[in-house]
């Protein structure tokens, strides 16, 4: 056989997300851009790259608000971006924009972390990665970590954790796995979950492809509204965003009914946006709904 001809020819493919080819090469097919840390001449917001585990390569991009007292502590924002596991990045203008308007809005230090994506790496690498930036982050209480931002100007005493669509499925397991494990150095105020990736019967061929390991869509793992130690998520508050046209909603608001009758004590929230569809509010940031959802995380940071 021609090599040239084995190295176009498909083996998977998932249209407007990514291929996979004979040769094993990955072709994904948006997401790529990415833009460099910078500072914002408007809000003043500063960004930088940083490594996590030189190991692992486990990165992130962190964002500084515009500070008018360096002596207050900040809360703490750990994101992690969304992509079906597979496209995009911390470093895409979709996730960095986002990232820099809530480190504006809310006040709070954002540390927007860059798992190991799959089908490279299949799931659960994105999992453990997620958990170890958490754990990362959190070492940081001594005020001797790694990183001088984290170190200057974070409250551990004020951390939230948040995510989009299948940045949300990974926020709940770091958030649940610090509520079974424990998490040293940092109290988990509240988790945020931007329309959640938590199936809707239909993936099930992308998950055999990038989760192989995984029991199908009842897994607790993708879907943890089925999780039988659901009640025993770490922190007291959850915010959950859904948007009315979005194919993921049903299992998002079959999660809130889950959470709420688990016997966990704490608080949670559901609010959705009529007429829009899967994360409207990073695809037209100005629009009311989504100025109006972003004031909401405004509100649930930063409230007693």
């Amino acid at each position: 056989m021609d090599p040239k001809s084995s190295s176009t020819e498909i083996s998977v493919e998932f249209p407007t997300i990514f291929r996979i080819y004979k040769d094993g090469r990955v072709e994904r097919l948006k997401g790529t851009e990415t833009v460099p840390p910078s500072t914002d001449p408007k809000t003043g917001v500063r960004s930088k790259d940083i490594v996590l585990s030189h190991e692992s390569g486990l990165s992130a991009r962190i964002f500084l608000p515009k500070l008018t007292d360096p002596t207050r502590k900040l809360p703490l924002l750990v994101f992690i971006h969304g992509g079906a596991f597979v496209i995009e990045s911390p470093y895409s203008p979709l996730y960095h924009n986002h990232a820099a308007l809530l480190t504006s809005e809310a006040n709070v230090v954002v540390l927007s972390v860059n798992y190991r994506r799959a089908p490279e790496h299949p799931l659960p690498v994105a999992y453990e990665d997620s958990w170890e930036a958490l754990q990362w982050a959190a070492a940081h209480s001594n005020r001797n970590g790694p990183e001088a931002w984290l170190n200057d100007y974070v409250n551990f005493d004020r951390v939230f954790v948040g995510g989009d669509s299948a940045g949300a499925t990974l926020t709940h397991h770091v958030v649940h796995r610090a509520g079974v494990d424990g998490l040293s150095g940092a109290k988990i105020v509240g988790m945020i979950l931007f329309h959640p990736f938590f199936g809707n019967g239909k993936l099930d061929k992308l998950l055999e492809v990038i989760f192989p390991e995984c029991n199908g869509l009842d897994d607790p793992r993708v879907n943890p509204g089925k999780d039988p130690k659901l009640g025993k998520i770490g922190c007291r508050r959850v915010l959950v965003f859904v948007a009315e046209k979005d194919f993921l909603r049903d299992r998002a608001w079959a999660y809130y009914e889950s959470l709420k009758k688990s016997g966990w004590g704490g608080v949670v929230e559901i609010l959705e946006s009529e007429g829009e569809d899967h994360v409207f509010h990073l695809f037209n940031p100005s629009c009311d709904k989504a100025v109006a959802l972003v004031q909401k995380v405004v509100s649930f940071i930063n409230q007693d």
